[in-house]
């Protein structure tokens, strides 16, 4: 296997031959790495993982995560019960998201989760009341909109004035006092998520010294707070260069937070799982054109929506032994729109067909952003350990896709 690619000395050839392409395959090893980072890095402070399972929310890396330690952080009700398929209990769950239902609401109060990330004093009253209706208490965080920029792309930036998450840092005093008034309500922290792939520190640590005044300035008037979540965002370095990791967050953030009382929460998503997965996908032809080289590939948008949504960079490398020859190509799959493309006039060794290519970084925002778009099944998934695969998700078949259908004949 003398210069072929593989994941924890397993072959990725064998895998896409067991399994076929296009293919996400997952290393255990990297994801226990990568939580284990964050641990180590804030084990001077009282902390707690919560995963922010959109990232990533195969059953089979919530199991790895769970036993871990890790809690998680739902964004929608089907999450939270994958979540709880996955073995977590309603303890390790925290609810985010701006738009919570009221079945969402109800299902969160069912599983007696750890608290509620509101987004509005409406949510608040809304999550007050159905608990109070049932007798109950619901455990609430006021997620902070710090008007801070997190120097992402704008599609995921999150802690500004203009963007749809969170509460005005105005508005919070007297919300919490608010919440204070409710029978149905209890305020246990406050949380804040300024965005994704951050990875200029700086807001991070604007964002812990906002954070951490307002906690200090709610308990001295005499709120009961337990936690403080920073949310997660921290970025992943998709050429393959050197990044900022755990270790540098915490010094960015942890002076912010010394001589508070409180329990610090993190949700890391992108950090834990994108370099631990790679979409495994097989070359169909190649083009050439009077203006360029297309390599064609079997996996397309429909699989890995990051470069065409976020024109978003990731490594391809061949599997097999390396070729010195390079040529500069479009990376493409055989879906029907010219935004479905891999990469965009890329410097690469020269691929034929059959070559088995290897989309680096995939473990996060791959999957759980695939679609099913020209009626193209989503791909399977697998996880190695120990040197050896197991599948988590079947690929999916004709019959998947057409179930939900109510037929007319």
């Amino acid at each position: 296997m003398l210069g072929r690619l593989q994941c924890d000395g397993a072959s990725l050839e064998e895998a896409a031959s067991a399994f076929g392409t296009p293919l996400y395959v997952y290393s255990r090893a990297a994801v226990e790495e990568a939580y284990r980072a964050y641990d180590r890095a804030f084990s001077a402070v009282p902390h707690r993982l919560h995963y922010a399972m959109k990232a990533n929310a195969s059953l089979g890396v919530l199991e790895v995560l769970r036993g871990l330690g890790a809690g998680v952080d739902v964004v929608s009700g089907f999450e939270l019960l994958a979540a709880r398929r996955a073995g977590f209990s309603g303890k390790d769950i925290v609810f985010a998201g701006v738009g919570k239902t009221f079945a969402e609401i109800a299902l969160g109060l069912d599983h007696g989760i750890a608290h509620f990330n509101a987004e509005s004093p409406t949510e608040v009253e809304r999550i007050a009341q159905a608990a109070a209706a049932r007798g109950e208490v619901a455990p609430l965080s006021l997620r902070v909109n710090p008007d801070i920029d997190a120097r992402s792309h704008p599609y995921i930036s999150t802690g500004l004035r203009d963007n749809k998450f969170g509460i005005d840092v105005e508005a919070v005093i007297a919300l919490a006092a608010q919440v204070r008034e409710h029978r149905g309500a209890r305020l246990v922290g406050l949380q804040c998520h300024i965005g994704s792939q951050i990875t200029d520190l700086a807001p991070l640590g604007e964002a812990a010294r906002a954070l951490a005044a307002l906690s200090r300035r709610l308990l001295d008037e005499g709120h009961r707070l337990e936690i403080l979540d920073l949310g997660g965002g921290l970025g992943v370095p998709y050429d393959g260069a050197p990044g900022k990791g755990p270790e540098a967050l915490a010094a960015e953030v942890r002076p912010a937070l010394e001589g508070l009382p409180l329990l610090l929460v993190l949700e890391p998503g992108r950090s834990l799982v994108a370099a631990a997965g790679a979409l495994l996908t097989r070359v169909l032809y190649v083009k050439d054109t009077r203006s360029k080289r297309f390599v064609i590939v079997d996996a397309g948008m429909n699989d890995l929506l990051r470069p065409a949504l976020y024109q978003a960079h990731h490594r391809i490398e061949p599997v097999g032994p390396p070729r010195e020859r390079l040529s500069r190509v479009d990376v493409v799959g055989p879906v029907c729109e010219s935004s479905d493309f891999l990469a965009r006039d890329r410097e690469m060794p020269e691929a034929a067909v059959g070559d088995l290519l290897a989309v680096r970084d995939a473990g996060a925002y791959g999957f759980v952003m695939a679609s099913n778009y020209n009626l193209r099944p989503r791909p399977a998934e697998v996880l190695v350990e120990a040197g050896r695969f197991r599948l988590l998700r079947r690929r999916e078949t004709f019959e998947d896709l057409v179930r939900a259908e109510v037929s007319a004949r």
